[in-house]
């Protein structure tokens, strides 16, 4: 019985190995440095201020006050602070994230959920599709980094919506696949050593994500004490970042963002709408808080609305061309033909029972409720100090940028209005 033990715990390391010889080049691939080669800032670019973007995924309005997230209440005291900022509908990662990045609302860049089909391509877009994600040709809309790049100031990512991809046949002159390996202070060295960079090779706009507070929220629950100390690790992060750049002596503005809210859901009394919905007529695609339906065969889109509408309870269900004004994301704004023909929506706290983890809270609500609204942040000497806004739009924070860095953008080809946030700046060029 020993001597088979012993067998068996042999064959298990030599799996073991195996497994991990396997991994370590996917691994390696995952912490690679992409440098996009012969591209260096033009002289005028060389003399033009710094922004640092940072998001941190899911930090609701009130958290650094709830949790008493030292640094970013000094740092946000000292510089501008928002009582809250106003995601775009729906209230998701990647379609917030890419409207804050090319000032456009999500049914006008294409990124329409996390998840969603396209009825001309005939294909599925899903956030954990890497070869979706890096494909260029899904994403609309000029994203800063692409601003910049075009205009000869080069750019950096520490991960960003759209960043790994080949929009306009552009990315960021220094990016990273998205990967959470990499440890915060080696991020912040990282950060640091591009900053140290020549001149010539050193990014003006730099990008970069902590997805920690979303994971501890989804899984834990708003009000847990994981999301508390998920608040805490991203709050020192920024205090390092802070101290470290400040050694410096570059004129680096920061822009501290989140892309949503969040709310604790409901897990018990979920909305089963899945036994309502003819698969073979439609294409269902979406989250546990929005999902679209994509009609096969048009003539069925009336009937299939109608037997949603009669069961409607605890989500509302809309026609393409009915969805409220509010969220820019009926049927005439819909440029890319990605929203679906029928359209239903979660009341919060209610999620979709077929859509649904098992996770203690979640967003991708009303954009316009309290719960999911995000945060915003700024410092450093483009900012006015101890300034207080009120609640805005996210689309406004890519011309505020590019103002900023003295790029030049088409104002007509963004929702983002300059007039919204030009006033938290010290002084207009």
């Amino acid at each position: 019985m020993a001597h088979s033990h012993r067998i068996l715990k042999l064959v298990f390391v030599n799996i073991t190995w195996a497994f991990l010889l396997i991994l370590q080049p996917v691994l390696a691939q995952d912490t690679l440095q992409m440098i996009t080669p012969d591209r260096v800032n033009s002289a005028e670019q060389t003399q033009k201020p710094y922004v640092i973007l940072i998001s941190v995924d899911g930090f609701r309005y009130d958290l650094a006050m709830r949790y008493q997230a030292k640094n970013l209440l000094n740092l946000s005291a000292q510089g501008v602070e928002a009582t809250s900022m106003r995601p775009s509908f729906p209230s998701l990662t990647f379609p917030n994230h890419y409207s804050i990045i090319t000032g456009l609302y999500p049914s006008h860049h294409g990124i329409v959920g996390n998840k969603f089909y396209d009825p001309a391509r005939k294909q599925m877009y899903a956030i954990r599709n890497k070869a979706e994600v890096q494909d260029g040709t899904w994403y609309g809309g000029e994203p800063l980094w692409v601003l910049a790049e075009k205009q000869k100031m080069l750019s950096a990512s520490f991960f960003w919506v759209g960043s790994e991809s080949d929009i306009e046949k552009t990315r960021p002159t220094y990016y990273y696949q998205y990967s959470e390996l990499f440890t915060n202070d080696r991020r912040l060295d990282i950060l640091k050593d591009w900053l140290q960079l020549p001149e010539g090779n050193r990014p003006h706009f730099i990008t970069f994500y902590f997805p920690e507070v979303d994971h501890a929220e989804h899984y834990y629950g708003v009000y847990s004490k994981q999301a508390e100390e998920a608040v805490h690790h991203v709050d020192s992060a920024i205090g390092k970042m802070n101290s470290m750049v400040a050694q410096l002596n570059l004129p680096v503005n920061f822009i501290f963002v989140s892309d949503h809210g969040f709310t604790n859901i409901d897990t018990v009394h979920t909305i089963a709408v899945e036994n309502l919905i003819d698969t073979s007529k439609f294409i269902v695609a979406g989250e546990s808080t929005i999902m679209h339906l994509y009609a096969k065969d048009t003539t069925a889109i009336i009937s299939q609305y109608n037997i949603l509408k009669a069961a409607e309870n605890n989500y509302h269900v809309y026609l393409a061309n009915e969805v409220p004004e509010r969220w820019h994301y009926g049927k005439k704004d819909d440029r890319y033909g990605r929203i679906g023909d029928i359209l239903i929506s979660a009341d919060m706290p209610f999620i979709f029972s077929s859509k649904g983890r098992k996770n203690a809270a979640t967003h991708g609500f009303d954009n316009y409720t309290q719960e999911m609204q995000a945060t915003f942040y700024a410092w450093g000497p483009a900012f006015k100090e101890n300034f207080k806004i009120n609640n805005f739009e996210n689309i406004n924070i890519y011309p505020l940028i590019a103002y900023i860095l003295g790029l030049h953008f088409d104002a007509n080809s963004i929702d983002g209005k300059l007039e919204v946030l030009k006033p938290i700046l010290k002084e207009s060029k």
